[in-house]
């Protein structure tokens, strides 16, 4: 799986403003489902937090001042769908 950034940071260089896509998130952990899939918590550049659950699809996103990774333990904990094809 990829994960791309979606927002841009602009910075300008002489007279010519160039577009820098910020770091990737880092995968923080993979935790397994009752399904067989597994749920992928990754940490932002910023410190948010998402989620995505490769049975279900089911996609989270929080602060990490908010909630800690617990959401994504509380999914995976009652997700039952086994893990989804890989896309060609």
């Amino acid at each position: 799986m990829t994960v791309t950034p979606i927002s841009f940071a602009s910075r300008t260089t002489g007279t010519e403003a160039e577009y820098v896509s910020r770091p990737a998130p880092v995968l923080l952990s993979s935790i397994p489902t009752g399904g067989g899939a597994d749920v992928h918590v990754y940490q932002d550049s910023d410190g948010s937090l998402s989620s995505d659950c490769t049975g279900c699809g089911e996609y989270a996103w929080a602060l990490l001042s908010i909630v800690s990774p617990q959401f994504a333990r509380e999914h995976a904990a009652t997700c039952i769908r086994p893990p989804r094809p890989v896309a060609a």
